[in-house]
């Protein structure tokens, strides 16, 4: 999807900004191709800086409310410095890296409810305007997809996928929000956790996969989360066999749980092994930085309460589409279409 803008800042006549992107869906830690093409308006402009960048809508809970807002997490300047004559077309070639941690937006091809875009920027005699906005596709990594499939695989079903805004103590995570995934639980484990909720955070030499399980409270006793923490490697695919390593990072999941649980009965959490680290999530970036390679099954404390995101149901392959996937699918449509026609309209007041 292109969309065509008049620099509204600049006035009626000035030069249009339309970017598109090369064909095919970028990955984490990938590069972004594409080319920005320029019309000049009525007259002679200098294009002092061409700009691009990354936005996502996230969503940010604080003790009784939620909000949700767009956050800017990377920015690269693609050209600038000549002169665009009247009427004239000038096009910009771009090649640009994306951030390793970029949330995945989609998985075997269906969408997870998860919105990013590309913004392009102009900077014109003085002023600048944002003048297009592209909607940005990110499929997962290799080993991403290889753990996503082995959870389907073991029985999990996809329910939602969303952003949160703060930062999981004792990882390294560089950007200021992340993305939960959320599955409904495995008949074998369905009777323990209501879900479990499955964070990525890949870097170069690898990634930091957490896991979140949401407890079933009961009758004397409330429910509560807890984290564990396990680091793969890029180059780790071929050589593992995911669904039996994914299901022992589940059972020990469960099983911290099940150990901790009367711990936390009693008020406690940020429970740690051996190993001397563990994860937690806190809220608006108020959270530690750790760095990579930790070791595997590291422990966790607690989150504030669960993420509340756009309720998908997609996959194929290992995660289950259910019946209402194709309501589903329609609803994520709608809501990636409202937040680009909410940006122009915002865009639109300010100019």
């Amino acid at each position: 999807m292109v969309f065509k803008r008049l620099l509204g800042s600049l006035g009626v006549g000035g030069p249009t900004v339309d970017t598109v992107l090369d064909p095919g869906v970028a990955v984490p830690g990938g590069t972004l191709r594409g080319q920005v093409h320029l019309k000049g308006g009525d007259a002679d402009y200098d294009i002092e800086q061409i700009t691009l960048e990354l936005v996502a809508r996230v969503e940010a809970e604080t003790e009784d409310t939620e909000h949700e807002g767009t956050v800017v997490f990377d920015r690269f300047t693609v050209g600038g410095g000549f002169r665009l004559a009247e009427g004239e077309q000038h096009s910009v070639l771009f090649s640009v890296t994306l951030p390793w941690e970029t949330p995945v937006t989609e998985l075997y091809g269906q969408p997870l409810g998860v919105v990013l875009g590309l913004r392009t920027e102009l900077a014109v005699a003085g002023a600048k305007d944002k003048g297009d906005l592209d909607p940005l596709a990110v499929g997962p990594l290799p080993v991403q997809e290889a753990i996503l499939e082995s959870l389907g695989q073991l029985g999990f079903d996809f329910k939602s996928a969303d952003l949160e805004y703060g930062r999981i103590g004792g990882t390294g995570q560089q950007l200021p929000f992340y993305q939960e995934i959320e599955l409904s639980p495995s008949p074998r484990y369905a009777h323990e956790v209501n879900e479990i909720e499955v964070t990525f955070l890949a870097h170069p030499g690898g990634m930091e996969v957490v896991l979140e399980a949401d407890k079933r409270g009961g009758l004397f006793s409330g429910g509560h989360d807890a984290l564990t923490r396990h680091t793969v490697s890029h180059s780790d695919i071929a050589q593992h066999d995911w669904n039996t390593e994914v299901d022992a990072w589940v059972r020990q999941l469960v099983e911290h749980r099940a150990s901790y649980g009367a711990h936390s009965a009693h008020g406690g959490y940020g429970h740690s092994d051996a190993h001397g680290g563990y994860a937690d999530k806190g809220d608006h970036g108020h959270g530690d930085h750790g760095g990579h390679g930790h070791g595997h099954g590291e422990h966790g404390g607690h989150r504030s309460g669960p993420g509340m995101g756009t309720v998908v149901a997609a996959g194929a392959a290992g995660l289950a589409v259910g019946v209402v996937g194709g309501m589903v699918a329609a609803e994520v449509v709608d809501e990636v279409g409202d937040f680009f026609e909410g940006e122009e309209e915002e865009e639109g007041d300010e100019g």
